[in-house]
C-alpha cells in the first residue's frame, strides 16, 4: 500500500517519486543525485500553503506531555517528534532503543578560554550505542523492518556499523557491515561482532567499501542503511527539535558540526528550517562544518574556483569522519550556504588539544567531535563567531569508541608540537607501594595545582 504521507524529492532534479519507487541504492538513476523526504506541508512544495500544516503550539504541548508517558515510542528522542517524521505506515513498527533525548552541557572552562559568553555541547554519544548515529538508524531500519527486508548492510568507520548491528538486531534482521581493513577503531567494530552482525573487513577505503556495498545490493533485496538512505537525515533531524526544546525554544546562533560523510549537517539545516517554515521558531542558526585537513574534501570544494568537488585519499585519526569521498556533499554544502555558516578545516594538533580540553569539562568525546571546539577557536579567529553569540557545538560519539586516541594524547604521542596540550596530559604516575613516595607524589601534585 503507497504511502500517502510523504515522497522522496530528488535534489539535483527537483524531480518526486513515491517511497517504493526509489533504486536500492537511493540515488537518481539519470543524475546520480540524492534524494530527500518532503512532507505535504513542506517548504520546497509549490503547493505547500494548502497543505495542512502541523500547529506548532499544540505539538510544543504534545512532546511534553509524551516525557510522561511509559510507552517505547514516547521515550524516544526521535519517534516523541513522530509528527513531524511521518515515514512509518504503523508507529507501532518503530524500532527503538529509547534513542536521543541526550543532554545540552555548558562549557564553562572553555567558553571562559575563548572569551565566549555561552558555549554549549549536544552529546550525542549518549545515544544507546555511543554515537549519534542511532538517531538516524531507527528511522532508516524502522523502515526497512515495516517494508518486510530481512537483510540490511551498510559500509562503516564504525559508528554507523555499531548502530545498525544493534537496531537490527532488536528488529530481528540480518547485518551485513563493509568496513575499511586496519582504518576502524576497535571499540567500535566491537559493537557490531556483539549485536551479530556480518563483518566484512575489505582492502580498501571508506569509500572503496561504499562502492562494493552499492554492488552488492543492487542485485540483492539487501536493504542500503549508509546516510545516502533520506530516512536516515530524518532521524538525524530530530536534535534540532532537541536542541529548542532544551533551550524554551530560543534559537541558538550557530551550530558547528563535524564534517566526515556530511549527511549530519544536512539533517539539522532540514530539522531547523522545518521548524522555522512551520512557526515554532523565527530563524534557523547559521551551521558550520568542520573537516579534519586529512579529510577535507568539502573544505577545498569551497576554496576552490571550479567549484568541483575532487575527493581525497583520506587520512586522519579521527576515524569517524576519515573519509575522502562524502556522499551528501551537495545538502551539506547547500545548508551551509543559505544558513551563512562555514567550512573549516583543522589539523590532527588542533582536533587532539580541543579533545582534551572538552575532556577537561568533565565531558568525553571521540575524537571527531573534538573538530567542533577546535573549529570554533578558527572561527572566532576569523571575527566568524562573535563573544555574545550562543554557540553549540555537536559531539558526535562517546569518548570510550576510541581509548587509544586518549591514552596516546597523555602519553605524549598526539599534539607534540603545542606547548599548551602539556597543561591537559594526565598520565599514569608509577610509584612504589610505600606512603612516602604516594605523599610525595600528591604534595607535588597539590603544589603545582596552586
Amino acid at each position: 500500500m503507497p504511502n500517502a504521507s510523504h515522497q522522496l524529492r530528488c535534489i539535483g532534479t527537483g524531480e518526486r517519486i513515491a517511497p517504493e519507487a526509489v533504486s536500492s541504492d537511493f540515488r537518481d538513476p539519470v543524475t546520480g543525485d540524492l534524494y530527500e523526504v518532503e512532507y505535504p506541508w513542506s517548504e520546497t512544495r509549490e503547493d505547500a500553503a494548502a497543505a495542512r500544516r502541523p500547529n506548532a503550539q499544540a505539538l510544543r504541548h504534545l512532546w511534553a506531555e509524551r516525557r510522561d508517558s511509559t510507552m517505547p515510542i514516547d521515550q524516544s528522542g526521535v519517534w516523541r517528534y513522530r509528527d513531524l517524521l511521518p515515514i512509518l505506515q504503523d508507529d507501532n513498527n518503530a524500532v527503538t532503543l529509547r534513542e536521543g533525548n541526550t543532554p545540552l552541557y555548558d562549557l564553562p572552562r572553555t567558553a571562559k578560554l575563548l572569551g565566549l559568553d555561552f558555549l554549549l555541547a549536544k552529546h550525542q554519544g549518549m545515544n544507546p550505542t555511543g554515537s549519534f548515529k542511532d538517531t538516524g538508524m531507527t528511522a532508516a531500519l524502522s523502515v526497512a523492518a515495516e517494508r518486510g527486508f530481512k537483510w540490511v548492510a551498510c559500509a562503516s568507520t564504525g559508528n554507523t556499523s555499531a548502530a545498525m548491528a544493534a537496531y537490527a538486531a532488536r528488529a530481528g534482521l540480518r547485518a551485513i557491515v563493509f568496513i575499511p581493513e586496519g582504518k576502524i577503531a576497535w571499540g567500535k567494530l566491537s559493537q557490531s561482532m556483539d549485536y551479530g552482525a556480518m563483518s566484512i573487513q575489505l582492502k580498501t577505503d571508506f569509500d572503496g567499501c561504499v562502492k562494493m556495498l552499492g554492488e552488492i545490493v543492487r542485485k540483492n533485496p539487501i536493504y542500503l542503511l549508509n546516510s545516502v538512505n533520506p530516512y536516515r537525515l530524518e532521524g538525524q533531524k530530530t536534535p534540532a527539535i532537541e536542541i529548542c526544546e532544551q533551550l524554551d525554544w530560543q534559537v541558538p546562533d550557530h551550530v558547528i558540526v563535524p564534517g566526515g560523510n556530511l549527511a549530519n549537517g544536512s539533517a539539522l539545516g532540514k530539522g531547523f528550517g522545518e521548524l522555522k517554515h512551520l512557526g515554532f521558531i523565527d530563524r534557523v542558526p547559521k551551521i558550520s562544518v568542520i573537516q579534519a585537513s586529512g579529510a577535507n574534501p568539502l573544505f577545498q570544494w569551497f576554496n576552490n574556483e571550479e567549484k568541483l568537488l575532487h575527493a581525497v585519499t583520506a587520512e586522519t585519526r579521527a576515524t569517524a569522519i576519515r573519509i575522502g569521498n562524502p556522499a551528501s556533499w551537495r545538502k551539506a554544502a547547500h545548508i551551509i550556504e543559505t544558513t551563512n555558516g562555514w567550512c573549516e578545516d583543522v589539523n590532527e594538533s588542533e582536533i587532539a588539544l580541543a579533545k582534551a580540553q572538552i575532556g577537561a569539562e568533565g565531558i568525553g568525546c571521540e575524537p571527531a567531535s573534538a573538530v567542533t571546539l577546535a573549529g570554533l577557536k578558527k572561527l572566532m579567529s576569523q571575527g566568524r563567531v562573535l563573544p555574545g553569540e550562543r554557540v553549540v557545538l555537536l559531539l558526535t560519539g562517546h569518548t570510550l569508541k576510541d581509548p587509544e586516541y586518549t591514552i596516546d594524547f597523555h602519553q605524549g604521542v598526539l599534539a607534540a608540537d603545542m606547548p599548551e596540550a602539556a597543561g591537559y596530559r594526565r598520565p599514569p604516575v608509577v610509584l612504589e607501594p610505600n606512603e612516602s613516595a604516594v605523599m610525595k607524589a600528591l604534595a607535588t601534585e597539590m603544589a603545582g595545582a596552586l
